[in-house]
């Protein structure tokens, strides 16, 4: 036993058929336990360890027990024209110009909405950290950023929301319509006092603030150059999409006269400070130089499928040293908020790309939880079950009819049998969901508000 433990901790899982720490040394604890206290992982153990007293059990019998998932790239606001049967075979760009008309009607109230129903379906399958790129800003709508960090905080999640941005509208040759972007020195000054108001340096922070400029389609070459030097100053971190498709390397070319990757330098782009969302189209001497800087990469399959954007070279990223986390991405392109569908997908898409014995769960695992706190700057912190991280985990329970026979390998049968929710997510040694059900009572309310106003902004409320 090396970790040390308290006469009493709050909260006791133990008696796991397998605790998956996905530490340093990503040990694997066979009828292991993990002890929280005050919010942070106080103790883990396997069935030999001694146990502390707790204040609350849960009993993990039949279950894998992991960190708790981190999802890396999000738009939240979408859920609200999720499967809207117009756009269901659109490439990217034609599908993004098809629904900024309608995105341009969302306001606070929606916002928050729409946030609170897509973190709490994350937390359904197993999510406790998500960011969410929030670039619409529509005008008179509000403050759309505090609407969706009072949704988290209504429900208990760790969130990384982004102060996401457009400045490049269709009158200057970007894709969006005028209504829903601002000027550079608009975007900078609120990005700023965002950070001052909500971000959280202190270990564990449940609110964390980044910088993201949507896409470099949608915004000046300038606004990319001042926001790192912003988020320089104010050391927090930067995300854009990038590289996600022909289309857009075709974007570039044509508009700032390279491919993306030296786009992404010549701006103060390639650091460790940031992450990008999808990065399918990096040729092998890019993915080198993004590993070599330390960028961060979401990798997004179902909505990568979906648009047919490619498979991204998730195996060969990982290998360059790139931190690849997993994100949902936005409702209507990817539809369903599910880390345990993703991770299976991620899975599934390296076997396809890279050969069988490329994909497999436990890189899978560790893409959904230690690539993800790579990505938000938070490794050894969140995404890992270490004595002092975050006290973030979820139970899976592998009974039942879909799990008969798989008794080889827990975290195989995880992902290869299914599908899965998590029985019990826990974010700062607190229920989010128990027993398969969301611990908050506002859940019929919220559904009935969120489906109001996806009429308004589909338009079908007439």
């Amino acid at each position: 036993m090396t970790n040390p433990l308290v006469p009493r901790t709050d909260l006791l899982i133990r008696d796991a058929w397998l605790v998956a720490t996905v530490d340093a040394d990503r040990r694997e604890l066979p009828g292991g336990w993990v002890a929280i206290t005050d919010g942070l992982v106080s103790g883990v153990g396997g069935s030999t360890d001694p146990m502390p007293t707790a204040d609350a059990v849960i009993d993990a019998d039949g279950c894998l027990v992991t960190p708790g998932l981190v999802n890396t790239h999000h738009h939240l606001y979408q859920n609200l024209t999720r499967a809207y049967p117009p756009m269901t075979k659109a490439p990217l760009f034609g599908w993004l110009q098809a629904l900024y008309p309608l995105w341009a009607s969302i306001d606070e109230e929606a916002v928050y909405t729409s946030a609170w129903v897509g973190l709490a379906e994350l937390a359904l399958s197993g999510c406790t950290t998500s960011t969410d790129h929030l670039y619409l800003h529509p005008r008179g709508a509000g403050d759309l950023l505090a609407a969706e960090i009072a949704a988290a905080i209504d429900l208990g999640m760790r969130f990384h929301p982004t102060r996401g941005s457009m400045s490049l509208s269709e009158k200057d040759g970007g894709l969006p319509p005028d209504i829903v972007v601002q000027d550079d020195d608009e975007i900078l000054a609120q990005s700023e006092a965002a950070v001052r108001r909500f971000h959280d340096r202190h270990h564990g922070a449940m609110v964390r603030i980044a910088l993201a400029p949507c896409s470099p389609f949608s915004v000046t070459e300038q606004l990319m150059v001042r926001s790192a030097e912003l988020a320089e100053r104010l050391d927090v971190r930067l995300h854009t999409h990038f590289a996600e498709n022909s289309e857009d390397d075709a974007f570039s070319l044509a508009t700032f006269g390279c491919r993306p990757m030296e786009y992404l330098e010549r701006t103060g782009w390639c650091n460790d400070r940031t992450w990008v969302a999808h990065c399918v189209m990096p040729n092998p001497d890019e993915i080198q130089r993004l590993g070599a800087a330390g960028v961060g990469a979401a990798h997004c399959p179902s909505s990568n499928m979906i648009l047919a954007s490619g498979i991204a070279p998730v195996v060969d990223l990982r290998a360059a040293g790139v931190h690849v986390g997993l994100g949902v991405d936005g409702s209507s392109s990817a539809d369903a908020g599910s880390m345990w569908l993703e991770a299976r997908t991620a899975m599934l898409l390296a076997k396809l790309r890279n050969g069988a014995d490329a994909g497999h769960a436990r890189m899978a695992l560790e893409i959904a939880t230690v690539g993800g706190a790579g990505c938000l700057g938070r490794v050894g912190e969140i995404g890992t079950l270490t004595v002092g991280a975050v006290g973030d985990v979820a139970v899976w329970s592998l009974n039942g009819p879909s799990f008969a026979g798989a008794i080889a390998d827990p975290i195989e049968a995880w992902l290869r049998c299914g599908p899965v929710g998590a029985r019990d997510t826990i974010v700062r040694g607190r229920a989010v969901v128990r027993n398969g059900m969301l611990v908050s009572a506002h859940l019929d309310e919220r559904l009935s508000d969120h489906r109001r106003i996806a009429a308004r902004i589909q338009r079908l409320d007439a």
